[in-house]
């Protein structure tokens, strides 16, 4: 596609408005109310979110993952430890997240520090895996680079054999991740680009501050 094509995108946004006094005084009670829209509105993955971490040197790295769970505490996703993303949270535990429901003109932006999960809470999640995914969490040393595909399925149908399909146990380099909120921007897309933007800043203990950005 030609750069002027590109260009030439673009499409006016008119589904909703996000007005300061329609909005939850917390933005954990915000989300789940957009959570549920988006849920209703039957949007493929709707889970679906952007990680984005920073190596050591400051340079930026971003992959979708996807949200496994959510609370006051924060928002929780599973991975390998020993991948790039887990490698980055070791070094510099922050992060951003971004959920874009495009069906709804909506997106979710979150800031804020990471940490791992209990070792029960890792386990539950684990279990509750397909046999193939719990297979898989030991076959692939993610991130790492490989000789071929090969080498892959290799180690697969090593495990398979190993474990079978029941009683796989979670591999100590796998597990979750929660991160605790400190910022979360709410976008409600509006016409003529003049969006909505409402952004919750931590501002103590379970307190927020809530402020309008410009567009």
């Amino acid at each position: 596609m030609a750069a002027s094509s590109i260009a030439d995108i673009r499409r006016d946004y008119k589904l909703q408005s996000l007005d300061e006094n329609d909005i939850a005084a917390d933005p954990i009670t915000q989300f789940t109310r957009w959570w549920e829209e988006a849920i209703a509105s039957h949007i493929d993955e709707v889970n679906a979110m952007t990680l984005a971490t920073v190596t050591p040197e400051g340079l930026p790295a971003a992959r979708i993952v996807l949200l496994k769970g959510y609370d006051e505490h924060g928002f929780v996703f599973f991975t390998n430890y020993k991948s790039r993303k887990g490698m980055e949270l070791e070094a510099n535990p922050h992060a951003a997240l971004v959920f874009f429901w495009k069906e709804l003109e909506r997106q979710v932006r979150i800031e804020g520090t990471v940490s791992k999960t209990s070792t029960a809470e890792s386990d539950d999640y684990f279990e509750s895996r397909p046999a193939g995914s719990r297979i898989g969490a030991w076959a692939s040393p993610q991130s790492r680079v490989v000789a071929n595909r090969t080498e892959i399925e290799t180690n697969y149908s090593k495990y398979e054999q190993q474990f079978g399909y029941e009683n796989i146990p979670r591999p100590e380099n796998w597990g979750g991740y929660i991160v605790k909120p400190s910022v979360i921007e709410f976008w409600q897309g509006r016409g003529s680009r003049l969006h909505d933007r409402l952004r919750y800043t931590a501002s103590g203990a379970h307190k927020w501050k809530r402020e309008r950005l410009a567009p």
